[in-house]
């Protein structure tokens, strides 16, 4: 699986590349888009021969969260740049996917086939897949506001825009999280660490929304405070996981 993971991450980000440089000539727009895509659905293909070879979803280890990612980003990304034409979204989205599966490309994993008890759940796929849609929406709301901050360009509508659909994707994970646990452990909340760190996270963008509803105005103030909630979502995903407390958390499944 290893050796395809590379072909097929080399193939996708060329594909990015190709379609990149396409879309910065004023007549390949189409042909561009349609290269872009075409990464994308390799490294769909990947995570589907994967999801065969291993005989369950590949979403259960850091390594496959950040695979499926690298899917999801630049897929979103391409979404917003056709809704409201513009092209940098793309470009963004498809050098953060790079970097991802480059870390992948340093840290191989050994895939295990084995699934704990705790996953072999209805709602584990869905939980995985919204909440790794509300980062990827909440990772282009982040690098919009970077490019606001470079390059001066008003990008808080696009922003916005993303942090709605991110927080609404983002709500629906703590909410079939909650049914999952009720499920698995009998509770459906118990401020386990993980827990505590996704309802923060959940709440420091509903926050930005309340910033944008009644402090239209104060956009630097408000594009700082997204580059500050990325930070905190990141925390979530990777941070926690090294914390002292996570050692007993029912929510670590990097070990079968």
């Amino acid at each position: 699986m290893n050796e395809q993971f590379v072909t097929f991450a080399i193939a996708a980000t060329a594909c990015w590349l190709g379609g990149m440089l396409l879309l910065r000539t004023n007549h390949r727009r189409g042909a561009g888009i349609a290269l872009y895509v075409a990464g994308v659905a390799l490294l769909a293909a990947y995570a589907l021969l994967l999801w065969r070879g291993l005989g369950r979803p590949p979403m259960r280890t850091l390594g496959e969260t950040r695979l499926l990612y690298a899917l999801l980003l630049p897929a979103v990304a391409c979404g917003i740049s056709l809704r409201w034409r513009i092209d940098w979204p793309m470009a963004y989205g498809a050098a953060m996917a790079v970097v991802f599966l480059g870390i992948n490309l340093v840290r191989p994993e050994a895939f295990d086939k084995t699934l704990m008890p705790a996953l072999q759940s209805p709602w584990f796929v869905p939980h995985v897949v919204v909440y790794i849609l509300a980062y990827a929406f909440l990772t282009a709301s982040a690098l919009g506001a970077l490019r606001f901050f470079l390059r001066g360009e008003d990008t808080l509508c696009a922003c916005d825009r993303a942090v709605w659909i991110g927080l609404a994707f983002l709500t629906m994970g703590l909410l079939f999280g909650a049914l999952w646990a009720k499920e698995a452990w009998g509770h459906y909340w118990t401020w386990d660490p993980k827990e505590t760190w996704a309802f923060l996270t959940w709440a420091i963008y509903l926050g930005y929304i309340h910033i944008r509803l009644r402090h239209p105005h104060t956009r630097r103030f408000a594009v700082g405070f997204l580059l500050a909630a990325v930070a905190i979502l990141g925390t979530c995903w990777f941070g926690v996981n090294y914390l002292p407390s996570t050692r007993t958390s029912v929510h670590t499944y990097t070990q079968p």
